[in-house]
């Protein structure tokens, strides 16, 4: 185990820079040794991250320089966090790898794995596929025994995050239709949106709306990661941070609720960040904000076969910088909850 890994972080200036920078300064076995921001950003100067963000003062007063690889190398990190655009993740990353620091990339840069995926859904030509299959996908309940040696680790998005987490046992236990459409309807805090200006972000403008039906980024990633045939729509939320997601899917033949849950129960039961609530009881936004856990509700109609799930997570923890600094914990050898908001050891599942 690595008594203290020396972290960057690039992407800095942005709402999950700053989460992270606030977490990695709390954590037991974690050194920040530098913070970057975009070439945009260097023109305003460099920023001590605690005068973009006040909350920071006291905890880390590094100033936000720009990137490149010549300055994130020079700090000699052992890990570096991307907390930047998918284009952007995509150039830094390989050279990075090339100087034997572990990649962290919050970005969609690496999560799916055919080049093809990436015009179509993010309007950029990858430039580096080779890199894909090398990518671990960041989900710890379901990835930790790969992630334990992955130099480049791709985190989920926070949708995804919120759907596959709830889905992906059923799915792999044949205990829903995989091939019949499963809805996932989502809402969002507007942090999800990022920090750069625009009217629909504004305090004012700002409404509970659905938007990019059936055609969001995510989607693919859900399919991917669940196998299912995902049919999804996301909501803005007029909240700062969170997401709900409702999940509609059509049982197997043989699948009853006591199926269902023994099946969450039996993935979920000793794992640290995901809880699943008693009957009756459903997952909320506050529940989980501002931690790293996922909350996760269930409910059966028997006579039309009929499933939902609803899971609830912090877009910026669980949904993104958590996530990849429990990554980070197991990548190093590190408590995997260090540095993180820590689930009871026991609990009674229902």
């Amino acid at each position: 185990m690595n008594d203290t890994v020396r972290t960057a972080i690039v992407g800095a200036a942005g709402y999950t820079g700053a989460e992270l920078a606030a977490l990695l300064a709390g954590h037991p076995h974690a050194e920040i040794v530098g913070l970057f921001g975009s070439e945009r950003r260097s023109a305003e100067g460099e920023p001590s991250i605690d005068s973009l963000f006040p909350r920071l003062r006291g905890l880390v007063d590094l100033q936000v320089k720009a990137a490149s690889i010549e300055a994130i190398v020079a700090t000699r990190p052992d890990a570096v966090f991307l907390c930047t655009p998918h284009e952007a993740s995509a150039t830094l990353t390989a050279p990075l790898l090339r100087a034997g620091i572990a990649v962290l990339d919050v970005s969609a840069a690496f999560r799916l794995r055919q080049a093809s995926d990436y015009p179509a859904h993010y309007g950029f030509e990858h430039p580096d596929p080779g890199l894909l299959s090398r990518a671990v996908y960041g989900l710890p309940e379901w990835n930790r025994a790969t992630l334990a040696d992955a130099d480049l680790v791709a985190c989920p998005g926070c949708y995804p995050t919120s759907a596959i987490l709830a889905l992906r046992p059923l799915a792999s236990a044949g205990l829903i239709r995989t091939d019949r459409p499963v809805i996932v309807d989502s809402a969002s805090g507007v942090s999800g949106a990022g920090r750069s200006p625009a009217v629909k972000s504004l305090f004012c403008e700002v409404s509970f709306q659905p938007y990019n039906a059936l055609k969001h980024r995510h989607q693919p990633e859900m399919r991917q990661e669940t196998g299912c045939t995902v049919l999804f729509t996301p909501h803005l939320l007029p909240l700062d941070r969170g997401i709900l997601s409702t999940i509609h899917a059509e049982l197997a033949d043989h699948a009853t609720e006591d199926a269902v849950r023994a099946c969450l129960r039996a993935r979920y039961g000793e794992e640290p960040f995901v809880r699943l609530l008693p009957r009756g009881e459903w997952p909320s936004i506050a529940a989980v904000e501002r931690t790293n856990f996922c909350d996760i509700g269930v409910a059966v109609d028997l006579p039309t076969r009929h499933v939902l799930l609803v899971s609830a997570i912090d877009n910026l923890l669980k949904g993104a910088v958590g996530q990849a600094v429990q990554c980070m914990n197991i990548r190093f050898g590190l408590p995997e909850t260090a540095g993180l908001p820590l689930a009871p050891k026991e609990r009674t599942l229902q």
